[in-house]
C-alpha cells in the first residue's frame, strides 16, 4: 500500500517520474531548446539591424545626390560614419552566427548606441515614438538575450566554460 508512488510529493501533487534521469534530460532538452532560440533571435536581429543600417546609408547617398545639403562635408562626414558602423554591425552579425566571444560584447555596445538613439528619438521638437520604439524593443530584447546566463556561456571561448575539464 505503501509504495514510493503513493508518498506525498513536495512538488504540488505532481507524480514523480519514475526515471529521474528521463526528466531531467528532457528539462535539459527544453532549456538547450531555449537557448538555441535565443541565441537565433539575437543573430536575426542583428542581421536585421545590419540591414537596416545598410539601407540608412543607401538613404542617405540619395539624398546627397538628389538634395543639395548645406554642408557637403558635413553630409559626406556623417554618410562615411554611417558606413563604418553598417560594416560593423555586419561584422557583429556575422561573428555572432559563429559565437566569436567578442561578438557578444561588440553586440551589447550596438544595442546600447541603439537605445541612446532611441531615448532621443522620444523626445525633442521632431520626436518621433514609433521610431523610438522601434529601436528600443529589439535593443533591450538583445541586451536582455545576451545577459542571460546560458546565451552568455555560449558566447564564451570552450575552455572558459564551466563543463569543460
Amino acid at each position: 500500500m505503501n509504495r514510493r508512488d503513493d508518498a506525498p510529493h513536495d512538488d504540488g501533487g505532481a507524480p514523480r517520474s519514475p526515471h529521474p534521469e528521463a526528466s531531467e534530460s528532457t528539462n535539459a532538452g527544453a532549456r538547450l531548446g531555449g537557448v538555441r532560440t535565443a541565441l537565433a533571435v539575437v543573430s536575426v536581429l542583428l542581421f536585421f539591424e545590419a540591414a537596416i543600417v545598410s539601407a540608412l546609408v543607401v538613404w542617405l547617398v540619395v539624398d546627397l545626390v538628389s538634395l543639395e545639403p548645406s554642408s557637403y562635408v558635413t553630409a559626406i562626414a556623417l554618410i562615411a560614419l554611417v558606413v563604418i558602423g553598417a560594416i560593423w554591425v555586419w561584422a557583429v552579425a556575422i561573428a555572432s552566427l559563429r559565437r566569436d566571444p567578442w561578438a557578444r560584447a561588440a553586440a551589447i555596445v550596438w544595442q546600447i548606441l541603439q537605445l541612446s538613439v532611441a531615448v532621443g528619438a522620444f523626445q525633442g521638437l521632431f520626436a518621433r515614438a514609433d521610431v523610438g520604439w522601434a529601436l528600443l524593443v529589439p535593443a533591450v530584447t538583445v541586451i536582455g538575450l545576451l545577459l542571460w546566463t546560458p546565451v552568455r556561456v555560449a558566447y564564451s571561448r570552450p575552455e572558459d566554460r564551466p563543463d569543460a575539464a
